[in-house]
């Protein structure tokens, strides 16, 4: 996997980037100037980052694994040590299905009714290939989404949840917050 370099990312105007970032050069990313990036970041190949007007907040320490999706006109945070396995899709906007309107961005929007929300997924939230996050959905602390998941609603911290739509099927172990600990302490003498 290539690489942009620090000067090919400076160039392209993001609203903040950190350091040790890693940004595929076979991404996509629209937008930069409303896409924040935290340090020791990295953005795997075919990923789509295409930041509306709620922007893209991306913490530290996260992957961004080959394929993932982030898009949509509503804010959309990844906060700090969170990982998007390959093909997960995290939509700030949404169509109405109903079929009492249009879809699809190349109708006028007097036609279409498209939802639009922010999207969070918090610190040590991993979620599994393939899944699926639509708008307005907080994804608590230490969340874990199993792959093919449909997540329609919010999820209560520290709980492991699967299926179409995403149910929470049991506790996720807290381990981690002292693995966070100790590396912090680690980074920081």
């Amino acid at each position: 996997m290539a690489y942009l370099t620090e000067e090919q990312i400076q160039e392209m105007g993001f609203k903040s980037i950190g350091s040790n970032v890693l940004l595929s050069d076979k991404a996509s990313y629209y937008n930069c100037k409303n896409i924040s990036i935290g340090s020791n970041v990295r953005v795997d190949d075919f990923c789509v980052l295409s930041a509306g007007e709620g922007g893209i907040d991306i913490g530290s320490y996260v992957h961004i694994a080959i394929g993932v999706s982030l898009i949509g006109s509503g804010k959309i945070i990844l906060k700090d040590f969170c990982g998007l396995s390959s093909r997960v899709s995290v939509y700030s906007s949404n169509d109405d299905y109903s079929g009492k309107f249009l879809t699809n961005p190349t109708v006028p929007t007097e036609f279409t009714n498209v939802s639009h929300g922010p999207v969070t997924i918090g610190k040590h939230v991993i979620i599994g290939s393939g899944s699926v996050i639509l708008p307005n959905v907080i994804l608590e602390e230490g969340v874990a989404v199993g792959a093919l998941s449909l997540v329609n609603k919010s999820c209560k911290a520290f709980g492991i949840y699967l299926g179409v739509p995403a149910k929470r099927i049991k506790e996720r172990k807290r381990q981690l917050l002292n693995m966070e600990k100790e590396l912090l302490m680690i980074i920081n003498n």
